[in-house]
């Protein structure tokens, strides 16, 4: 008898494997108040880009720190901009926030990423990793020389970020993460990590501010900081199937344009996996390609995979079949 089955790929570069089967984003803003604007614009800038890129609501644990959309303040209620033009409306009516305003706390972030959440937790509100997750991190908002203020209140410690990508590790959460956090002197948050294929990233070296893009007159505060708003720039001209490598995004930051220098840690990854080799999409994308398989049996069809390919099979009419997918 004759089988359909749906196989949806990875689109990965040909003849390199990735090793990795899913995508997930986790995307923090760690301030509030009013004149913070920009830092939850820089958050939901990132989101709606990983999204636009394919990786769906399910796989991004969004953390807002203040809703700046419903401010009273606010001169464009329920939306928020990134640009004085106005041109993209960044927290859109499908909008998913997992954790906001009191509940973006340190504790939370870390439980979070190391899947020590309280028994009953929602699944969206876990960060459903293993071994063969890619995994964008990705904070912005008030820092200094080895830490990240949360809420105002409190402060994240450069060296248990660092301990706690360790943990990551040990417990076989991620296949590979980029780590990126936008932040003044962002670069004590990145040196400190030595996890085994993590990137990091930071948009200003130890002793430098990261500073604001520009502002919009009529909502009164700056809308984006500059390190984030290149990066967004860079990444409106990525497609799903874009071939763009890390080191392109990279490139793009120019010490003139930002007005401060970037501070990078393992640009090569444990497995031999360089930034002029890794796509753009293998962390802001979840592209999947799909073939038709009309004939044959499981075994067959998943011996016809190559090494870096994602399969999920659709079995019409036949719930037994399905008992049989290693997945």
């Amino acid at each position: 008898m004759n089988w359909i089955f749906l196989l949806l790929l990875s689109l990965f570069t040909p003849g390199f494997n990735t090793a990795h089967t899913n995508n997930w984003a986790v995307i923090v803003d760690a301030s509030r108040y009013w004149f913070n604007y920009r830092h939850v614009a820089n958050a939901l800038s990132i989101y709606y880009s990983v999204k636009r890129l394919g990786i769906p609501d399910s796989h991004i644990i969004l953390m807002l720190s203040d809703d700046m959309a419903c401010n009273p303040r606010n001169p464009t209620s329920a939306q928020i901009f990134n640009n004085r033009d106005r041109h993209v409306q960044i927290y859109p009516d499908d909008v998913e926030v997992d954790y906001r305003d009191s509940e973006v706390t340190v504790e939370n972030f870390f439980r979070v990423l190391t899947d020590r959440l309280p028994e009953g937790t929602p699944r969206s509100k876990r960060l459903m990793s293993d071994e063969n997750s890619n995994i964008l991190v990705y904070l912005t908002g008030h820092g200094g020389d080895g830490f990240l203020k949360f809420q105002d209140t409190e402060e994240m410690n450069a060296m248990e970020l660092s301990d706690v990508f360790q943990q990551m590790h040990e417990k076989k959460r991620y296949n590979e993460l980029l780590f990126m956090i936008d932040t003044c002197q962002a670069g004590s948050m990145v040196l400190p990590i030595k996890s085994p294929n993590i990137i990091g990233v930071g948009s200003s070296t130890v002793g430098q501010d990261s500073l604001s893009h520009h502002g919009d007159h009529e909502i009164g505060v700056y809308v984006i900081d500059r390190w984030t708003y290149y990066t967004l720039d860079f990444l409106e001209k990525i497609r799903p199937n874009s071939q763009a490598k890390l080191k392109e995004l990279f490139r793009v930051y120019s010490t003139a344009d930002i007005r401060s220098t970037p501070q990078y840690s393992n640009l090569k990854l444990f497995n031999s996996r360089s930034i002029d080799k890794i796509l753009i999409t293998d962390f802001f994308g979840s592209v999947r390609q799909t073939v038709l398989f009309n004939e044959g049996t499981v075994e067959e069809a998943l011996a016809q995979r190559t090494v870096g390919e994602e399969a999920l099979f659709l079995v019409p009419n036949n719930l037994e079949l399905v008992s049989q997918l290693p997945f």
